[in-house]
Parts: C-alpha cells; structure tokens; sequence
C-alpha cells in the first residue's frame, strides 16, 4: 500500500494462492459482501445482494486479507481492526427481466410505481411532509437562502429542471457538474443548502465535490440517492430516498423520474418559506398524486414511439429542443439517445438556434421537441418555424392544446395534458422510449451500452 499513489479500490489474486483474495480501498468505496461459506468484494451494494445482504464498508487505507468466509482487515497504520457488519434493507428481488426484452424497458414501465412509492408516506392530506427528508429537516430548511445542486449526467438534468421549480418559489439556485464544481475556486455564500443527486450514491466527483462544498460552509447537506447503504447518505445531513428498487439499466429511468419528484416537493416546503400560502402547495400537491395514472398514460404512447423510432435507425446526428424547464429535458433525451443507440444527438434551448446549431438543419438531420402547452409555446413554434424553413424534419411531442398538428414535413405524437408543475417528468417517459426503440432497431447492447457503467466511482 506504500507504494501505491491516487485513489483506487483493489481486489487481488494470486495464481499461486487461488483460495486468496486481498482488498484494498484508497478513496473509490469498496464493500465486503459476507455470507455463510464465502466472501465477496464490490464496490456497489446491488452486486451483492444476489449473493448476500450482510456486508462491511472498508475505510480508506484498509486492507481486508480474504480467504473464504473468513476476512482480516488491517487499518492505514497496519493495525488490525473490526468493520461492522451492516445488512441490507434492499434485498435482490426485482432483478428479473420477466416480459420485457431488456431491464431499460422494464424500468420505463416501473416508473408510475417508482413515483408512487417514492411518494408514500411523504404527503398528508394537502401537505408535503417535512421529515421525508429527515429528522433535521425543520432546522435546516429554516436556515437555507439559497440552494446548490451538484450532480453528474442524468442526475444534473434532474438539477436543471429543480433549478426552474426552486426560484419559481423565490429561491436561489445554482447547478453544478460535479466534476467541474470540485476544481474551481468558489465564493462561499451564507445559508446556502447544499444538495446532491446520485442514483448509486457512491459517484465519485460527486462525492468529491461535497466535501469542497462542505470546506466552504453550508447549512447542510441533502442527498437525493436510490441506494440507503451509499457513501453519500452516509455524508449528508438529510436524505431524501427514491424508492425506485434496482435499477440494472446503464442509461437511468426511473431513477431520473423519482429524483425529479423529490426534487419537487423539496421546492413545495421551501416554498412555505418564502411567502407561498397553502393554496399554492395544496395545488401542487394535488398535480404530484396524478403522477402515476399520467406516466401510465404517457407508456400507451410506446406503439407510435417505436414507430416514430424507424426514422431515425439510418440516421448519424439528432437535434432536440426545448424552453425553460423543457430544456433539461431535451437534454436528457439527448442523452439518452446518444447513450444507448450510439446517434450523435445535441440539446439545444430552442431560443438559441439562430446562434449557431440552425447551420446544422437540413433535410437529414431529425429534429426532436417538446412542446408542452405552457407559456412558451408560441415561442415555440417560431423555432420550430425556423426549422421547416431549412427543409428539417421535426419530431414533437406536444400537448394537445397547443395546435401542433402532423403534417408533410412534421411528425406529431399527443401527449395527454397535465398541469405544468409535473409536465417536465411526464415528457421524460416518451423521450426513454424514443432512445430505446431507436438503439432496438439498431441493435445496441440497451442494458450495456460500449464504454459505460452503471455506478461511477471512479474520477
């Protein structure tokens, strides 16, 4: 270990010694997974839990000397030392594909049950409940003036779209890519909340980038995370669980969906906070319980999706569009996109297309939208006005209401209309399905896409 410089999580064998196994962990988490018989090393809890549901955490310079059931561990100074042993309140239900072709779709198809669980027991009557995000809640939130996000892919777009909800109620926010955030110098504002997003909760920028936030001074710090045995829950002062089950899709669904919600409500009880009366919240509240029924509305669009999804199997590049709190969202699909089918796809907020992506724009180059029937959607359709005028073919998802009809050159799929506090998760799901019937016909590895994976731990 004295020799070894940076971060690392190590497990050693040695052909000479095959009933040996060594661990080491220096900054990546590394769990130790202990059964009856044997022992296991992984740096995420679900790739244990097929196996066992008891587990230790090494701590950074440990080194675990494993040799079937049994385990010595030695700290940073070479001394020996206990870990405790934790079990784990997941367990490895949940895993199987049963009639869906890949665990992306499947998890697409779990999403209003994700939601609903993610709500439970999280709003009374017209109320959000303040202790969903943990018994110190009251005193931190009180104390925050400002918020900051920090996060990584799928789970900085669940930011951005919080950003737009959180200074609708008179708070300020900011978002951060984690692995930008963590080497630049910051000016340390009071009050500020710091809040972090991560599925596996062991990212490794993100991890990172809280302590520096911590460094400067903050209030607190709230994780929004799917795994309760996770390094950042363990660091954070309030936790705000999605309980979404395993997620085994590289690309995040339903993760993204019910972060985005808990993001939501966090935006309802500051907004108490900040002269809302409980009309306001009552509203809101009442759009969050449709949200299951509207994302089962929204997979009924699956058929014409996979339909729509033809055009593009012959296709290199793919522009996506939105405004406001859509904008992250046509970020996420062209994530998506990119992630699975392996298409070049670029997000765009729709007002900039005159500067610069519109010399993109002709006749092969797909051009995706969401068009809710918000108040920027005769915005709207003036950009996308400028698309038909250099001959592109535009793919929308719209609102009814909106007047966006199909016709020669524009393709249209309804979606069913919804109240604009929850129309940025309800337009996430036809977006998944796009991205995946896409990389079906493509014949991508949908589950594991080249290059990827699903818990990044490392820098």
């Amino acid at each position: 270990m004295d020799e070894l410089a940076g971060s690392f999580a190590l497990a050693v064998v040695h052909a000479g010694e095959p009933g040996r196994l060594v661990a080491a962990r220096q900054g990546p988490p590394l769990l130790l997974g202990r059964a009856e018989k044997e022992s296991f090393v992984a740096s995420d809890i679900n790739a244990l839990l097929p196996a066992t549901r008891r587990y230790q955490v090494l701590e950074n310079g440990d080194v675990a000397d494993i040799r079937g059931a049994s385990c010595a561990i030695k700290d940073s100074g070479g001394s020996p030392v206990e870990r405790v042993i934790h079990t784990s309140t997941q367990s490895g239900a949940g895993v199987e594909l049963g009639e869906h072709r890949h665990f992306m779709q499947k998890e697409i198809h779990e999403q209003p049950r994700a939601v609903s669980d993610t709500l439970e027991d999280r709003l009374l009557g017209d109320r959000v409940l303040e202790d969903a995000f943990g018994s110190e809640a009251g005193r931190i939130l009180d104390a925050t003036r400002q918020v900051l996000i920090i996060a990584c892919g799928t789970s900085y777009h669940a930011g951005l779209v919080a950003r737009h909800w959180l200074e609708y109620v008179g708070v300020p926010c900011e978002v951060e890519v984690a692995s930008e955030y963590r080497y630049r110098r910051h000016a340390a504002r009071e009050g500020t909340l710091v809040v972090t997003i991560s599925q596996s909760g062991e990212t490794a920028d993100t991890l990172a980038a809280l302590e520096e936030a911590k460094r400067q001074g903050v209030v607190g710090a709230l994780v929004v995370c799917n795994v309760a045995e996770s390094s950042l829950v363990r660091e954070s002062d309030l936790v705000f669980m999605t309980h979404c089950g395993p997620e085994v899709g590289v690309a995040s669904t339903k993760t993204f969906v019910s972060a985005m919600t808990g993001l939501l409500l966090l935006a309802l009880v500051l907004s108490r906070r900040h002269g809302f009366d409980s009309g306001f919240e009552a509203h809101v509240v009442h759009q969050i319980r449709t949200l299951p029924g509207a994302l089962e509305a929204a997979l009924a669009m699956e058929d014409a999706i996979a339909e729509m999804a033809q055009v593009f199997s012959d296709k290199e590049h793919a522009l996506f569009l939105g405004r406001g709190a859509h904008f992250p969202i046509a970020m996420e699909g062209a994530l998506k996109l990119k992630e699975i089918s392996y298409i070049h796809a670029e997000a765009y907020p729709a007002g900039e297309l005159k500067h610069g992506p519109l010399a993109l724009v002709d006749e092969k180059m797909p051009v995706v939208a969401v068009a809710p029937n918000d108040l920027l959607i005769e915005k709207l359709k003036s950009n996308l006005e400028e698309v038909r005028a250099r001959r592109g073919r535009l793919y929308l998802f719209a609102d009814p209401a909106s007047g966006l009809e199909s016709r020669e050159d524009v393709t249209v799929l309804h979606v069913a209309p919804v109240d604009s506090a929850i129309a940025p998760i309800i337009y996430t799901v036809p977006l998944q399905l796009l991205s995946y019937h896409v990389a079906l016909i493509k014949g991508t590895d949908v589950d594991k896409p080249r290059n990827l994976a699903k818990s990044v731990t490392v820098e």
